[in-house]
């Protein structure tokens, strides 16, 4: 059994055997490229989700620092406030003190007016 093949045959063999495995290749290629761009696709569109989700967070983060700082600056000014009505309000144990001492000093005098008053209304009472 022989077989006897031509040079144009061989060459037209070798041919069909090239054009196959282009178009194999070039099948094997499309695929790899759609496989890639959904691939692409699929990551932008996580991308875009995850962003969008971020900027969310971030402006919640925004507005909660926005109120925290309000919040901040109302306690400053409650506080500045506080300290202007303090010396209105408060007094120092010290002075309180003094006042007590000045008072009962007073009280003190007054009682020994009286008292004075007194034995001298039972000095002259008793001689007249």
């Amino acid at each position: 059994m022989t077989l006897q093949v031509d040079f144009w045959q061989l060459v037209l063999l070798l041919l069909a055997f090239f054009a196959a495995c282009a178009a194999a290749g070039k099948l094997l290629l499309s695929q790899t490229q759609r496989h890639l761009d959904e691939r692409f696709k699929a990551q932008d569109e996580a991308r875009t989700t995850n962003h969008d989700q971020l900027s969310k967070r971030l402006d919640g983060i925004e507005v909660a620092n926005r109120e925290e700082s309000n919040q901040w600056q109302r306690v400053e000014r409650d506080l500045l406030k506080f300290q202007a009505e303090l010396p209105v309000h408060y007094v120092r144990r010290e002075d309180y003190i003094r006042g007590q001492s000045v008072i009962e000093a007073k009280l003190d005098g007054l009682a020994t007016k009286l008292e004075n008053a007194q034995l001298r209304g039972i000095i002259n009472g008793g001689k007249s």
